[in-house]
C-alpha cells in the first residue's frame, strides 16, 4: 500500500493507499465497521479491484486511555501527519482533567482550519420542514480561531481577577457590570484565518462550479472581530478572485457611483456568466432565512462558533445530525480527517441500532478528496436508494410511513446491496 503526497497544491493519490482510523468510543465500535464494509464494497464495483484502501488503526479516545494511559498518544498525530488522510468515530472526551476536546485537539494540532459540512436531504428521509429538497449546502466553518480556541478563566480565579484588572486599569473597560463574579474568555479572529479558510470556500465554489459563497457574521455587533471576518473576507475575494467571483461589495459600489439600475444590471451579468456570487449575511438573519428561502444559500463561510449553530440547524432541517457528514481539512498541506458528527451515544453503545450514515457519508466525502468521485456518488446513491426503500435504523424510520426499522449492520449490508 502506498501513502498520499502533495504535488502542486493537491493531493497525488496511490491506487491503493494507507488510511489512519480511530474507531471511536461508545457506538463507535458500531459504526466504524459498518462504514469501513460499505467503503470497500463501493471501490471495489466502482474501480473492479485495481484501487483499495488499506485501514491503519490508531488510538484516541477512552479506548486508547485504556489501552496506553493515554487520551490522544503522539503515535495517532504522527500516523495522521504522515499519512495526511484519515477518519474517526465519535471521541469521548475527558472528564474532570486533560485536555477540554479530544476533537478540538486534533484540529488544533494538525492546524485543520476548515470545518466541512456539507448538508442535503435524501428522498425518502422524514424532515420537520416543509420543503427539505431545497436545503442543498456546503458549510465552512473555521476551526482553530474565536472562542472556542479555549483562552478563558473561571469566575472567582486569581486569573479572572488579574485579568480584570488589566482590563479596568491598563485598557479603561467599564462595561463589566458584575466583575467579582464574572468569568472572562477571548475570541481571537486573524486575517490570516478568515482569509484562509474564505479562499478555500471560494475555491471549492468555483471548482465546483455552484453559486454563490455567503459570509455569515455578527459584525454589527462584534465590529473587529465578526466585522473584520467580513471585511478581510470581501477583500480577498476582490483580490485574489476578481474574474470568477462578483461580490456584493462591488454591487454596494456601482450602485454608488452610478445608481441601482446599473449596479442590478452588473449582477444578473455576472450571473449569468456562471461567476460565483460573493455576499454576506448577518447570523441570526441567517438562521432565519435557512427556514424561509434555503435556496437562496450555496457555500456559507463562517466563524467557529457561528459554525456550530449552523451546522447542527441544518443538519436539523434534512433529519438530523445521525445523516451529517463532517470534515476536517487543511487545504495547503493536505491534511484531513473525516469523522461522524455525532457523539459517542453510550447509552445505545453495544445494541446494534446506531445509525451509521454520518460516518458512512464522512467516508464518501473522503473518497471524493481523494479523487474517487465514482465510489463517493455511488455510495450516496445507495444510501438515498435504501432510504426510498423505507428502510433504515430506528432513529429514521420510525417516522418514515410503513418504515422497515434495520440494525446497524442490517443497514450497512443493505446500502451494500443497492451499490
Amino acid at each position: 500500500m502506498g501513502k498520499i503526497e502533495m504535488e502542486a497544491g493537491k493531493p497525488v493519490v496511490p491506487d491503493r493507499v494507507s488510511i489512519p482510523y480511530i474507531e471511536g468510543d461508545g457506538v463507535g465500535a458500531e459504526i466504524t465497521p459498518v462504514a469501513q464494509a460499505v467503503i470497500d464494497a463501493a471501490v471495489k464495483k466502482c474501480y473492479g479491484g485495481t484501487r483499495a484502501i488499506e485501514w491503519l488503526e490508531v488510538l484516541a479516545g477512552e479506548k486508547s486511555f485504556n489501552a496506553v494511559g493515554t487520551w490522544l498518544p503522539d503515535a495517532t498525530l504522527d500516523a495522521f501527519r504522515y499519512y495526511l488522510v484519515g477518519i474517526k468515530g465519535p471521541l469521548t472526551t475527558p472528564v474532570g482533567g486533560g485536555m477540554r476536546s479530544l476533537n478540538v485537539a486534533l484540529r488544533q494540532e494538525l492546524d485543520l482550519y476548515v470545518c466541512l459540512r456539507p448538508v442535503r436531504w435524501y428522498k425518502g428521509v422524514v424532515s420537520p420542514v416543509k420543503e427539505p429538497q431545497k436545503v442543498d449546502m456546503h458549510i465552512f466553518r473555521e476551526n482553530t480561531e474565536d472562542i472556542y480556541a479555549g483562552i478563558e478563566w473561571a469566575a472567582g480565579t486569581p486569573e479572572a481577577r488579574k485579568f480584570y484588572d488589566f482590563l479596568a486599569g491598563e485598557m479603561g473597560v467599564t462595561k463589566v457590570r458584575f466583575p467579582e463574579t464574572s468569568a472572562f474568555g477571548v475570541k481571537p479572529v486573524s486575517q490570516e484565518g478568515c482569509e484562509r479558510l474564505v479562499r478555500s470556500a471560494i475555491e471549492y465554489a468555483v471548482d465546483r462550479r455552484l453559486p454563490s459563497v455567503t459570509l455569515v457574521h455578527k459584525g454589527n455587533i462584534m465590529k473587529f472581530t465578526e466585522g473584520g471576518f467580513k471585511n478581510w473576507g470581501y477583500a480577498l475575494a476582490e483580490r485574489e478572485f476578481f474574474d470568477p467571483t462578483f461580490t456584493m461589495n462591488r454591487y454596494e459600489a456601482i450602485k454608488k457611483e452610478q445608481g441601482a439600475a446599473a449596479a442590478r444590471e452588473a449582477l444578473a451579468t455576472a450571473e449569468a456568466a456562471g461567476r460565483v456570487i460573493v455576499k454576506d449575511v448577518i447570523a441570526d438573519a441567517f438562521l432565519q432565512n435557512t427556514l424561509l428561502i434555503p435556496e437562496e444559500y450555496s457555500v456559507i463561510a463562517t466563524l467557529n462558533l457561528n459554525g456550530d449553530y449552523i451546522s447542527d440547524q441544518l443538519a436539523a432541517m434534512v433529519g438530523g445530525i445521525g445523516i451529517a457528514p463532517g470534515a476536517n481539512i487543511n487545504y495547503k498541506t493536505g491534511h484531513a480527517v473525516f469523522e461522524a458528527t455525532h457523539g459517542t451515544a453510550p447509552d445505545i453503545a453495544g445494541q446494534n441500532v446506531v445509525n451509521p450514515s454520518s460516518l458512512l457519508l464522512s467516508g464518501a466525502m473522503m473518497l471524493d478528496y481523494l479523487g474517487w468521485a465514482e465510489a463517493a456518488q455511488a455510495i450516496e446513491a445507495a444510501l438515498e436508494r435504501t432510504f426510498g426503500q423505507h428502510r433504515a435504523t430506528n432513529d429514521l424510520a420510525r417516522f418514515m410511513e410503513n418504515g422497515e426499522t434495520l440494525s446497524t449492520t442490517a443497514f450497512g449490508e443493505a446500502v451494500i446491496k443497492n451499490l
